[in-house]
């Protein structure tokens, strides 16, 4: 029976760069290697990105690979929601206050959302194949319950570090019936807000991009 229980994994995230940092949202996930078993999401369920005072609500969500994000507009002009950075890669189009339109998440990956018109707008979604996913708390602290024993390469996104980075701080982990603690992970976090970013044509965005349109 003990064979079987369930293993923790424990860490904290710290800032490589001088000064203090807000804390910043942090994702971490196993993927099972060769030999460990696969788990399933329990359900895909229902998901919504809402925009609302030139804000995506809530700015991060992670979903089961395969699920539909709703992203009904809720301000009183027009948005344009798109993303073409890596993930899934979509462009909704211009569309009206009180409508909705959706997009089915089918591939794992991270694809960082914006609104073609309102530059500030800007949210994160993480398709996941495994349920074996923790948040990082208000301290950068992550705790990942529940842990089948086997082997398994680690993955942790955090936002506004550079990919190649990311790819860095990958590793295989071996859980048995015991908490695994990784100690302190360092990566160059700067401070909180939306990071810099091309309209969906690549471009700059215009100086009057934050008009009331």
């Amino acid at each position: 029976i003990a064979a079987s229980s369930p293993a923790e994994l424990r860490l904290r995230i710290v800032s490589s760069l001088p000064g203090k940092h807000s804390a910043v949202p942090v994702v971490i996930w196993l993927e099972p290697l060769a030999g460990t078993p696969a788990l399933s999401f329990p359900s895909h369920g229902h998901y919504t990105l809402l925009q609302k005072n030139r804000t995506f609500i809530p700015h991060l969500q992670v979903v089961p690979v395969g699920s539909v994000i709703e992203f009904p507009n809720r301000d009183p002009f027009f948005h344009n929601v798109f993303s073409l950075f890596g993930g899934k890669r979509f462009n909704l189009g211009l569309y009206e206050s009180g409508s909705s339109k959706s997009v089915r998440f089918s591939t794992a990956g991270v694809s960082y959302i914006f609104c073609n018109i309102h530059p500030e707008m800007s949210a994160v979604v993480i398709a996941l194949g495994t349920p074996l996913y923790a948040e990082a708390d208000t301290k950068d602290s992550v705790l990942l319950r529940g842990i089948p024993p086997g082997d398994y390469k680690l993955h942790v996104w955090i936002e506004s570090v550079p990919q190649s980075f990311l790819e860095g701080l990958s590793r295989p982990v071996h859980f048995s019936t015991h908490m695994v603690d990784l100690g302190v992970l360092n990566a160059p976090i700067g401070g909180a807000g939306t990071v810099p970013h091309a309209n969906m044509y690549g471009k700059a965005y215009a100086s009057d991009d934050r008009s009331t349109y």
